[in-house]
């Protein structure tokens, strides 16, 4: 590699405090990882923030598509071998050592100019599957070559997992969603209980979004099942900040459910000492 191209010390920091503020779930699951591919992770990571937060900041649409083109332009410039960013550069060594997918980056930008393009209100459930494939698949894939793992029941298991997590995610941030206009929840499902989706906020004072919530819970229920029994055909190994990831999202899950669906706030999340100790609880008892 062209040493002027290697990440530089304070692209690395710039890196690690993106990951690190965050408050990420992922930042604990990552943590464990080899140095050469947890660098890789972080800055995957830390573009998909930067990309998220091009979806989710305020801005006017023509500079949010000026700034996703721009992104394009410069995965184009990382897989030629040029980069011109900070991310980029430390993604680089992670392209060349884990022949990562240029197709996945650009889907996860798809999936970002969806929200661009939006607001999201009541996609059906066709088009919030290809929502949570481009913008949760993708990573999973890019991440699962990063581990060093790419044989099917590995994808399988990825994808499964990816899906879990957006739909987990989808339901613990519902209100954070409706305040900005957006509603993921599919329009089949809203119907099928008696809701036509109109105006985000009011769709969740609705008494039957209990039901809806239910339904995709379940949905999100059965994607955590279909990666854990990928995830046995499998060996764990070079699997395990994935499965910190599985652990920490189905808690999640699981203290959603516990709460209901009444009121949607406050939100639910895990602590940080809570994501800590259960990264050190599966470092325990990792097999060697």
């Amino acid at each position: 590699m062209n040493t002027a191209l290697r990440p530089t010390k304070a692209d690395k920091e710039q890196i690690q405090a993106i990951v690190h503020d965050s408050g990420s779930s992922f930042y604990w699951a990552m943590r464990m990882m080899p140095k050469d591919r947890r660098e890789a992770i972080f800055a995957l990571y830390a573009l998909a923030r930067e990309l998220d937060d091009i979806a989710d900041e305020p801005g006017e649409l023509d500079d949010k598509t000026h700034q996703l083109n721009a992104w394009k332009e410069e995965i184009e410039a990382l897989y030629q071998g040029s980069p011109n960013r900070p991310i980029t550069r430390a993604l680089l060594p992670g392209i060349q050592a884990y022949k990562l997918d240029k197709t996945e980056f650009l889907e996860l930008i798809a999936g970002m100019e969806t929200d661009v393009n939006g607001p999201v209100i009541a996609p059906s459930t066709e088009e919030l599957a290809l929502y949570c494939r481009r913008v949760a698949g993708t990573i999973g894939l890019l991440s699962l070559a990063i581990f060093g793992r790419d044989e099917e029941v590995a994808k399988r298991f990825s994808l499964a997992l990816s899906n879990a997590l957006q739909l987990t995610n989808i339901l613990r941030d519902l209100a954070e969603d409706a305040a900005i206009g957006r509603l993921y929840l599919p329009r089949d499902v809203l119907q099928r209980h008696g809701i036509e989706a109109t105006v985000p906020a009011e769709v969740l004072e609705q008494p039957e979004i209990k039901g809806v919530c239910k339904e995709l819970a379940d949905q999100a229920e059965a994607s955590f099942k279909e990666a854990e029994a990928a995830l046995k055909e499998a060996t764990p190994t070079k699997l395990r900040p994935a499965i910190v990831m599985m652990a920490v999202y189905h808690e999640i899950l699981r203290q959603l459910k516990r709460r209901g669906w009444q009121s949607l706030t406050p939100k639910v999340s895990l602590s940080r000492s809570a994501k800590a100790w259960i990264a050190l609880r599966h470092m325990i008892t990792a097999q060697p």
